[in-house]
């Protein structure tokens, strides 16, 4: 493995208290699975009398963000699984909400801010669902591959 500019070849353990490796894996994995299944519920909320697509195209984006946060809290180096499990899936949910009603408002469309609110605190839930997971796999011995044991 040969070392970046400054010497390390980023294999190393972060020194801080957050593993920025771990926070991006968890919010891509987050951003890949959870967050078109929201932009698929919404249309099918909007588009539909039936509510059963929407509802289950939303409980799908829940599991995805359960995915990204126990993705986050599994590769993590630090020991801290749940708050980089609930930190990516707190994180990844507000930049794409954020998104999300950067796009209403320039539409001229009304935003639901409790639904807003209240699916942040679905997606907090859905982080520490994750962070549990996560760390389960951690203890049963279960490490990504390249992982050294700690």
């Amino acid at each position: 493995m040969s070392a970046d500019a400054s010497g390390t070849t980023g294999l190393e353990p972060p020194s801080g208290r957050w593993d920025a490796q771990a926070l991006k894996a968890g919010a891509v994995v987050s951003l890949v699975f959870a967050v078109p299944f929201s932009i698929a519920a919404r249309w099918a909320a909007d588009s539909q009398d039936d509510s059963s697509l929407a509802t289950w195209l939303s409980l799908m984006a829940v599991v995805g963000f359960v995915l990204g946060a126990g993705c986050a809290a599994w590769i993590q180096r630090v020991n801290l699984p749940y708050s980089h499990a609930i930190a990516a899936a707190t994180g990844t949910y507000i930049v794409a909400q954020a998104i999300f009603i950067v796009v209403k408002l320039l539409r001229g469309s009304d935003v639901n801010w409790f639904a807003a609110l209240f699916n942040l605190s679905v997606v907090m839930g859905a982080g520490l669902v994750g962070a549990v997971l996560g760390q389960r796999l951690r203890s049963k011995g279960f490490r990504p591959t390249g992982m050294e044991r700690s």
